[in-house]
């Protein structure tokens, strides 16, 4: 029997998981009460609203949120981030996470999921700084491996310290990683 196992941080109305970007936005469209006011008595029910930026608590990032012509969400075939044969790979309390991390594993058609451990600080200012990230060097590898997916418990795959475009974003405009 297979185990689906959920990854996902719950999110409610006004939770940072972003730093610098709006908190999502949960509430009723129609609340049950006001909809009372529609139907025969008795009937009632709720209609509810969300509002959030794509880059909301755990998400798969497309190439379209770099590249104009990269694919967003609805253009990735489902195939490509479910159901993928998985690897885990122990890079506690690891900051630079470089090839070495990855070397002589298995992980060619696999997703590769980098646990840090860094999901502990979720939901405090400590997430968003001086989190775990791989670096442009690694990510050409995972590529050249045939990785089909990555997955880091951190607030980025990248290193978002400072204002340039993170490493991996200059190795795909280099043509070395596909958009």
């Amino acid at each position: 029997m297979q185990t689906l196992i959920d990854l996902s941080h719950t999110i409610f109305d006004g939770l940072i998981t972003y730093k610098g970007l709006p908190a999502p936005v949960i509430c009723d469209y129609l609340s049950r009460e006001r909809s009372k006011e529609f139907y025969v008595e008795g009937t009632e029910f709720q209609i509810g609203k969300i509002e959030m930026v794509t880059n909301t608590g755990t998400y798969i990032d497309c190439p379209f949120h770099r590249f104009e012509r990269g694919k967003d969400l609805s253009q990735i075939a489902l195939e490509q981030c479910a159901e993928l044969d998985a690897i885990t790979i122990n890079a506690k309390d690891a900051t630079e996470i470089g090839n070495e991390y990855f070397e002589g594993k298995e992980i060619k058609n696999k997703a590769v999921l980098v646990y840090t451990d860094w999901a502990r600080h979720w939901n405090t200012d400590k997430y968003f700084e001086g989190h775990p990230y791989l670096t442009g060097e690694a990510a050409v590898y995972l590529k050249e491996a045939g990785v089909k997916l990555v997955g880091i418990d951190s607030h980025n795959i990248d290193n978002t310290g400072g204002r340039s475009p993170p490493r991996t974003y200059h190795l795909v405009r280099r043509g070395d990683i596909d958009s």
